[in-house]
């Protein structure tokens, strides 16, 4: 990762809550010749101070075999992210940047057996869906679940380690990073009004 002390949040908390704003997490590893990877919603847990990510992925995919064989696994949470121009800064003779946050999670990941994958497919169908709709987990016919079950694994990956990079013109002075924030809101993109808004917070 891109690492300097002024970029790395230091509140675990709030890189936690970061992961579960941003769910739908790129988990790579390494298979037989390159490397694998898939993108999918996660479920993040905290159980005895440990950081748990949940889900479930199709089987016998490129990522699933290379995910038995080697079960060291990289998982990546990208956020909001964009362009800044070196013309917004007091001196604008420089580079300009990009400003983004990102969060990287190491560990193993763990497949479980047929009852845990269902217990997966619930929690993502519950978060997402909800209980109360007519496509529920709950509500589908046991038929569709018992086959979609047979196509599908659950797993969990215990994290051994994790790194954050907020970029948020941290190096800049303050009235570099204002002006930053002004033209960022002028743009009006959702990326744009993110990254705003964060700068704002930490100003």
């Amino acid at each position: 990762m891109y690492k300097f002390p002024y970029y790395t949040e230091p509140d675990e908390q709030k890189v936690i809550d970061f992961m579960k704003e941003n769910p739908f997490a790129l988990i790579t590893g390494m298979g037989e010749n390159f490397p694998v990877a898939t993108q999918i919603p996660l479920a993040i847990k905290i159980t005895d101070h440990k950081i748990f990510l949940e889900g479930h992925l199709m089987r016998k995919t490129d990522h699933h075999l290379a995910f038995e064989k080697n079960n060291s696994v990289l998982v990546i949470f990208p956020g909001p992210h964009c362009f800044v121009s070196a013309a917004w800064y007091t001196d604008p003779q420089m580079g300009s940047t990009w400003n983004y946050m990102t969060v990287q999670a190491k560990g193993k990941i763990i497949f479980t057996d047929e009852a845990g994958t269902r217990n997966a497919v619930k929690a993502v169908s519950d978060k997402y869906t909800g209980t109360g709709s007519a496509s529920s987990y709950d509500q589908l016919p046991a038929a569709y679940i018992d086959h979609m079950v047979k196509a599908i694994v659950g797993f969990s990956i215990e994290v051994e380690s994790i790194e954050n990079t907020f970029k948020m013109s941290q190096n800049r002075d303050k009235a570099s990073q204002i002006n930053i924030i002004e033209q960022l809101e002028k743009r009006g993109d959702a990326n744009s009004a993110a990254i705003a808004d964060e700068m704002k917070k930490r100003l």
